[in-house]
């Protein structure tokens, strides 16, 4: 591999921005394709799918053959409130592949006897995340019912562009929620992004139910990265 090439792979993944290693499987040459840049033609198709999918393959494209390797940054899940939600919800992201962390500065609830081999941290959000900023391949879920703890890190996450930021709450509690945030200067287009009420309507009913519909809810969004730029530039 060339130099420059390899060098420019491991600056995007120490980064956690995603890149594609392209190479032409007849003459050798690779480049490195970032998440964003523009591919034409079938090649493009092909790159974007690997995006999504996370997934290397040998494909064709133009009458010629290119393996895709690809180098996606660990999709990362932030919950704020370290509630009976959060317990169930730890072990499915890990089977999921999430890295997970739950954040809550009341230290009653954040304990190692509740949350056993998961990252978790009695801090205020902003002090959690100071040292582990948010990122365009975290998702947040704010689940503590609390504006006190909720309301900052979902604008962080608005800011950060998450692929995925939920948050707990009935519409009324949302529609006081949107107050709040539009008053710390979130724009109406970053509210739309808010999935609120949290989670996949499926009737949960229950702490593990809810934590099912979170966690479908945030593999529904990070599968579908780039799919509604997409829609929104082809209805131009």
């Amino acid at each position: 591999m060339d130099p420059y090439v390899l060098k420019t792979l491991n600056a995007e993944r120490r980064a956690r921005r995603a890149a594609i290693l392209v190479t032409d499987t007849g003459d050798g040459r690779d480049r490195v394709v970032k998440e964003g840049d523009a591919v034409a033609g079938e090649l493009g198709q092909a790159i974007a799918k690997a995006f999504r999918t996370g997934l290397s393959s040998l494909v064709e494209a133009e009458g010629r053959n290119f393996f895709l390797n690809v180098h996606l940054p660990q999709p990362r899940l932030v919950v704020i409130g370290a509630v009976h939600i959060s317990q169930a919800l730890a072990p499915m992201a890990k089977i999921a592949g999430f890295r997970l962390e739950v954040i809550d500065p009341r230290t009653a609830f954040t304990s190692d006897e509740r949350f056993p081999d998961v990252v978790h941290k009695a801090e205020w959000p902003e002090d959690a995340l100071k040292h582990c900023p948010l990122d365009r391949y975290a998702a947040l879920a704010a689940i503590t019912h609390d504006p006190k703890i909720d309301d900052w890190p979902l604008k962080a996450a608005l800011d950060a562009e998450c692929f995925y930021v939920g948050a707990l709450g009935s519409r009324k509690t949302h529609g006081r929620r949107v107050e709040r945030l539009m008053a710390m200067g979130v724009t109406p287009e970053q509210i739309d992004r808010i999935n609120a009420p949290i989670g996949l309507d499926i009737g949960a009913a229950n702490p593990a139910e809810i934590a099912v519909a979170i966690l479908a809810q945030v593999i529904s969004a990070f599968r579908a990265r780039g799919l509604g730029a997409k829609a929104k530039s082809e209805a131009a």
